[in-house]
Order: C-alpha cells, then structure tokens, then sequence
C-alpha cells in the first residue's frame, strides 16, 4: 500500500509541477498574441535589431555624444510626423510641412527684430504656420481639389517666400534666456519635445473625440458624414496642427543650430516625417495609423542614417534602403492589418 501510495504520490506531484509550466506557455502565448495586436510592435523590433547591430559594428554608437548626433537626425522628423499621422489617417497629405518648417523660424526672427519678447515671437510663428494649414485645409476642402496638389503647389509657394524675405541668405535669431534654453540649444531638449509631443499627441488620437473622429473620417467619410461627424472640420483642423508641428519643430531646429537657413528641411525633411509614418504603421490609405509608431519611425530612420555615416556608407546607398523599406513596411502593415481583422471576427 505504501509503494502505491509513493507512485499515485509522485504522479500527483508530476501533474501538478506541468499545470504551472502550461500555465507559463499559456500566458507566453497570449502575450505574443497581445503584441502581435500592436501597430507598433514590427517598427520597434526592427529598431531594438538596428541599434544592437549598428553598435556591434562600432562600439561608439551609442556613445553619449554619438546619441547626441542620432536626436538631432530624429527628433524634427518624429515632431512633424506626428501631424503627417493625423492628416494620413483622414486619408489626405501635406507635401509643404518641411516648406512650413523653413518659414515658421523666419517668422519668429522678424518678429524678434520688430521688438517681440522671445516667447510672443516663437508663439507668433506657430500661428503663421497653422495658417498655413488652414489655407491647405480651406482649398482642399472648400474647392475640392486634391490635398496632393493643393499642398505641391503650397510648397512652392512658401519656399519662394522664404527666399523672398530673406534674400536666400542665412540669419542669425537671438537664442539666449530661459526660453532659448526649454526650446533647444541642444539635442536632448529635441528629444525630449519629439517623446512629449507624440505622447500627447497618440493619447489626443486614441482618447479624446476628435481622434475618434478623425479615425471614422478616414474610415468611413461617408458613414461619418451620416452620424454627424463633422468631417471637413476635421480634415481641416488636422492640416492646422500638421503646420503648426511642422512650424515648432522649425523654431527648435533654429534655436539649435543657432542659424535660420531658407533651404533647411524642404522636401527632404517632409519626406523623412512622412516615410515616419508609413514606416511606423500609418496608412497611406488612411482609417489608421499611430503617432507612437511614426515616432519609432523617425528613430529607425535615424539610427539608420546616423549608423550609414559612421560605417561610411554611401548616402546614396540610404536612400535605396529608405525606399525598400518603406515598400516592405506598407506590406507588412497591410498583411498585419488583415491579420488583425480576421482576429478580432
């Protein structure tokens, strides 16, 4: 009785220590599940992979002033990325963002000559930059034309302002004070605008009314339309907020750098916060998209620019790779989009 006392003992035991160890596979599983369910999910295992092998290949790369370096690379980018993800997900596009970026810091020095405090003059030039929105929203909206060339021809226009008023020549702005200091004499305070901004703004898309909106507006326009929402006011808000980021993240350029430049940004700038966002999880086709991944975005683009530059890669080589990716991600996003759909039948 005891031997089989022993053996119905030590099978309990058995039975007992494989219900914990399923336990763990169980919940390994639904954490996989979980993630899989993250727009973000993809872009960030793809950074976390960039950053280990870049360091590999040069154990400077995450030096602290190589960090430095790769904030400077990421953060105007990820700023303007997170109003390109708003006016994409409404199924529209602004090509004059990187424009607006140029303008706003211009806007901001005139204003300091004409006798403006510091913090009137940079509060100045984020409103002649939501302007600018709002001229792109007004026209696409109001006329019907495409956001594509409404904001083309946008684009040309304010570069030939920019180098209008200033003569196509460089300034100088007065970067000294606290204000100076908060709005970016250097890269970490960038970063941490880039961070505090697409916190905000994921939290603004996800959790408030006008998210949901937008979200509905670029999913459904005309199911939208038809339970009250109202739809060109949205269109046209997010073109306002898609300037005024740009136009900000133009003003810490320009305390940065110490320089006012009418050709910095442009259309290379644009397309680095748009490639951002398609690359985070945005959809070109609009209905979806996520600030936090076009964030994660501009960090890849980063590392991979940054990473290129210390191994003394070409930069036409980037350029190539930029391209890909953005084909295999916009792949990627739609094959997971369908993955997710079918999931949550």
């Amino acid at each position: 009785m005891k031997a089989e006392t022993n053996v119905n003992g030590s099978r309990d035991a058995g039975t007992a220590s494989a219900r914990p160890a399923s336990g763990v596979m169980q919940g390994c599983r639904s954490l996989l599940r979980r993630a899989l369910q993250w727009r973000e999910t993809g872009i960030l295992v793809a950074v976390v992979l960039l950053l280990a092998y870049f360091q590999f290949a040069s154990r400077y790369f995450l030096s602290w002033d190589n960090l430095g370096v790769l904030g400077q690379y990421a953060a105007a980018p990820a700023i303007i990325a997170a109003g390109e993800v708003m006016v994409l997900i409404c199924g529209e596009l602004d090509l004059s963002a990187g424009q607006v970026y140029a303008m706003a810091p211009f806007v901001m020095y005139f204003a300091q000559r004409a006798g403006a405090p510091i913090l009137l003059a940079v509060v100045l030039a984020v409103l002649a930059a939501g302007v600018v929105g709002l001229l792109n929203g007004l026209i696409t909206v109001g006329l019907r034309i495409p956001s594509f060339v409404t904001t083309l021809g946008m684009l040309f226009f304010i570069n030939g302002f920019n180098l209008t008023i200033s003569g196509g020549f460089p300034v100088q702005p007065a970067t000294h004070g606290i204000v100076a200091v908060v709005l970016g004499q250097n890269a970490l305070v960038d970063v941490i605008w880039a961070v505090a901004i697409a916190i905000v703004f994921q939290a603004f898309l996800t959790k408030t009314r006008w998210g949901l909106h937008t979200l509905a507006t670029g999913g459904n326009p005309i199911g939208a339309a038809e339970v009250g929402i109202p739809i060109d006011l949205v269109r046209v808000g997010n073109f306002v907020l898609c300037s005024a980021l740009a136009g900000f993240a133009g003003v810490l350029d320009a305390f940065r750098i110490g320089s006012i430049d009418p050709l910095a940004g442009g259309s290379q700038i644009m397309f680095m916060a748009i490639a951002s966002s398609v690359i985070g999880g945005t959809l070109l086709t609009g209905g979806s998209g996520t600030v936090i991944g076009a964030l994660l975005g501009a960090v890849a683009l980063g590392v991979l620019k940054d990473g290129f530059t210390i191994l003394g890669v070409s930069a036409y080589t980037f350029d190539m790779i930029l391209g890909a990716a953005i084909v295999v991600t916009m792949f990627m996003n739609v094959r997971l989009n369908r993955i997710r759909e079918r999931g949550s039948k």
